[in-house]
């Protein structure tokens, strides 16, 4: 595994982002603020169609915004990339899964023997011993999300933007891998900004949780997660987890018993 090292504190100030659409300007997001603190898990929850993906397709580069600013900052040592998880999982059609494991770190100059034997420990971690030869068309959506997130995580990045990867997923998968993911961010502490429409997923990974308003898309909240690390399922059926559920959702306009937010 990458050691607990460097990494990047990320700073929006007033951002603001218009999309044309048929002649038409349709504003995203609006004047949305926040810092990201050294080695939080930073949540983002919205309304659907409130740019969350937007907005993190803005922190990667991805989208330029009309207005404000993206700033990432670091001290000491270089930290590594900032890096973006799909919902839909990303990986390399024509590589293996050992390929696409190891494949940041085979960028960054990592002598194979060594790449090899850091991904096969965290491949084995996640279930997947005796898939490492396999191409992702041979895999369950679980299992290429696992990949995907493998690789993040050997890329030892500076901070990794996660867009709902586990969305997609059935309910008994989407814990195992919330289980899995929490594990992993332990043992490197590379700071996330996750988005989801998941408000018990976002309470039980997260640090910090940012609820943004509908479209367009401005920070209208800020829950501080109370309950220590590690954390069981059991913590969502404590008071103080079902009453901070019910704030956020009654902020998102969602009756107190939804299960995410859209």
């Amino acid at each position: 595994m990458p050691e607990f090292g460097a990494c990047m504190i990320l700073k929006c100030t007033n951002l603001t982002v218009e999309f044309r659409t048929n002649g038409d300007r349709v504003s995203a997001l609006a004047g949305v603020e926040f810092q990201t603190g050294e080695h939080e898990f930073l949540s983002i929850v919205g309304p659907t169609g409130c740019g969350k993906t937007t907005l993190l397709r803005t922190l990667a580069g991805i989208v330029r915004p009309q207005a404000g600013t993206v700033d990432y900052l670091h001290a000491g040592k270089s930290p590594g990339p900032v890096l973006l998880v799909f919902q839909e999982q990303n990986l390399f059609p024509w590589m293996t899964v050992l390929e696409n494991a190891t494949f940041g770190l085979k960028m960054s100059g990592v002598p194979e023997i060594e790449r090899n034997r850091m991904a096969l420990e965290l491949l084995a971690r996640f279930h997947l011993t005796g898939r490492e030869q396999a191409y992702p068309k041979e895999l369950s959506l679980g299992m290429k999300q696992r990949v995907a997130i493998i690789r993040a995580f050997l890329s030892n990045p500076a901070i990794l933007l996660m867009d709902e990867p586990f969305a997609a997923l059935d309910f008994q998968t989407r814990l195992m891998l919330q289980d899995e993911l929490l594990s992993l961010w332990a043992k490197t502490r590379s700071p996330v900004v996750f988005v989801t429409h998941d408000i018990d997923e976002a309470i039980r990974l997260s640090d910090r949780i940012l609820v943004l308003s509908h479209q367009p898309g401005r920070v209208i909240a800020e829950h501080c997660v109370p309950f220590s690390r590690p954390r069981s399922l059991g913590v969502t059926t404590q008071a103080a987890f079902v009453e901070l559920k019910k704030r956020i959702a009654e902020q998102l306009g969602l009756p107190p018993w939804a299960e995410g937010t859209g």
